[in-house]
């Protein structure tokens, strides 16, 4: 296990919400499904999960393009996709439109991602890199291996305003029966959805959903709402992934030093200057 996993265990511990022992755990049916549940008797969503497609390039249905030769270990060309969008086409205001397109044409330097900033929610779900989620009564914690971002998910604490926002936002959860609801605000403006120039505003709310389908998949729904860019609210759907290889954990990805040359190449003297 990574140093960085335990130190998010040990401060899950601190905060008195440590996960339930395997030995707390028990296998109850959902549906047709088997699924495991913690000591608290809700759905155990413990583990290294990972979601699989294009939704990273675009949220909504695309064909396979020319990409960067490199931007964020992407090699080549963008992947066409069919879209995770509710509809299909998230329902821009006119003008916000117009300015997803330009974002889009400009990505490789307009992306906050290339940069390595943090990735925000709900982008950093469907990354191509693992996240892992330590489950607790009171607090949860999701680790996500790209650029070693983390949030606190506040359970049962509607009330606990953040002061200022970040660029992962402020996450608080609660249960509706079996699926675990996330509601994230105080956003910065500066995060995207992916990398095809799809933006909010500060004023985006995200409420996710996550319900076990069975033991190893969980449903993942994401409904964005942001009167300052969007038409009305709009909702993203898709499959998160077990890790099921031995011990399967999240490592250190420092896109930073990926990130360098980009951002600072130019200042750098070349050999006859």
């Amino acid at each position: 296990m990574s140093a960085r996993v335990i130190a998010l265990g040990w401060l899950l511990i601190l905060m008195g919400c440590a996960a339930p022992a395997p030995e707390n755990t028990t296998t109850e049916a959902i549906g047709n499904a088997a699924i495991l549940r913690d000591g608290h008797g809700k759905p155990d969503f413990n583990g290294v999960w990972q979601t699989m497609g294009s939704a990273h390039w675009d949220l909504e249905p695309h064909e396979a393009r020319m990409g960067p030769v490199v931007a964020m270990g992407a090699v080549g060309a963008v992947l066409g996709g069919l879209g995770v969008v509710d509809g299909g086409a998230i329902p821009y205001q006119e003008w916000a439109r117009e300015q997803q397109r330009e974002n889009r044409d400009n990505w490789l330097a307009r992306d906050p991602l290339v940069k390595c900033f943090m990735p925000g929610i709900p982008r950093a779900t469907y990354l191509p890199f693992p996240f892992q989620i330590i489950q607790g009564d009171e607090t949860m914690i999701f680790a996500y291996e790209f650029a070693d971002a983390a949030r606190v998910v506040y359970m049962n604490q509607p009330d606990f305003e953040h002061p200022f926002e970040a660029w992962m936002g402020h996450s608080r959860g609660r249960w509706e029966g079996d699926t675990l609801v996330i509601r994230v605000d105080a956003h910065v403006p500066d995060t995207w959805f992916d990398h095809s120039g799809n933006f909010h505003s500060e004023a985006l709310v995200v409420e996710e959903r996550y319900t076990l389908v069975s033991e190893n998949v969980i449903e993942y729904e994401a409904t964005m709402t942001d009167p300052n860019v969007f038409t009305g609210p709009w909702t993203i759907r898709l499959p998160l992934y077990r890790r099921l290889e031995d011990n399967a954990q999240i490592l250190e990805f420092k896109c930073v030093e990926f990130a360098e040359e980009l951002m600072y190449g130019h200042l750098v003297k070349k050999k006859g200057e």
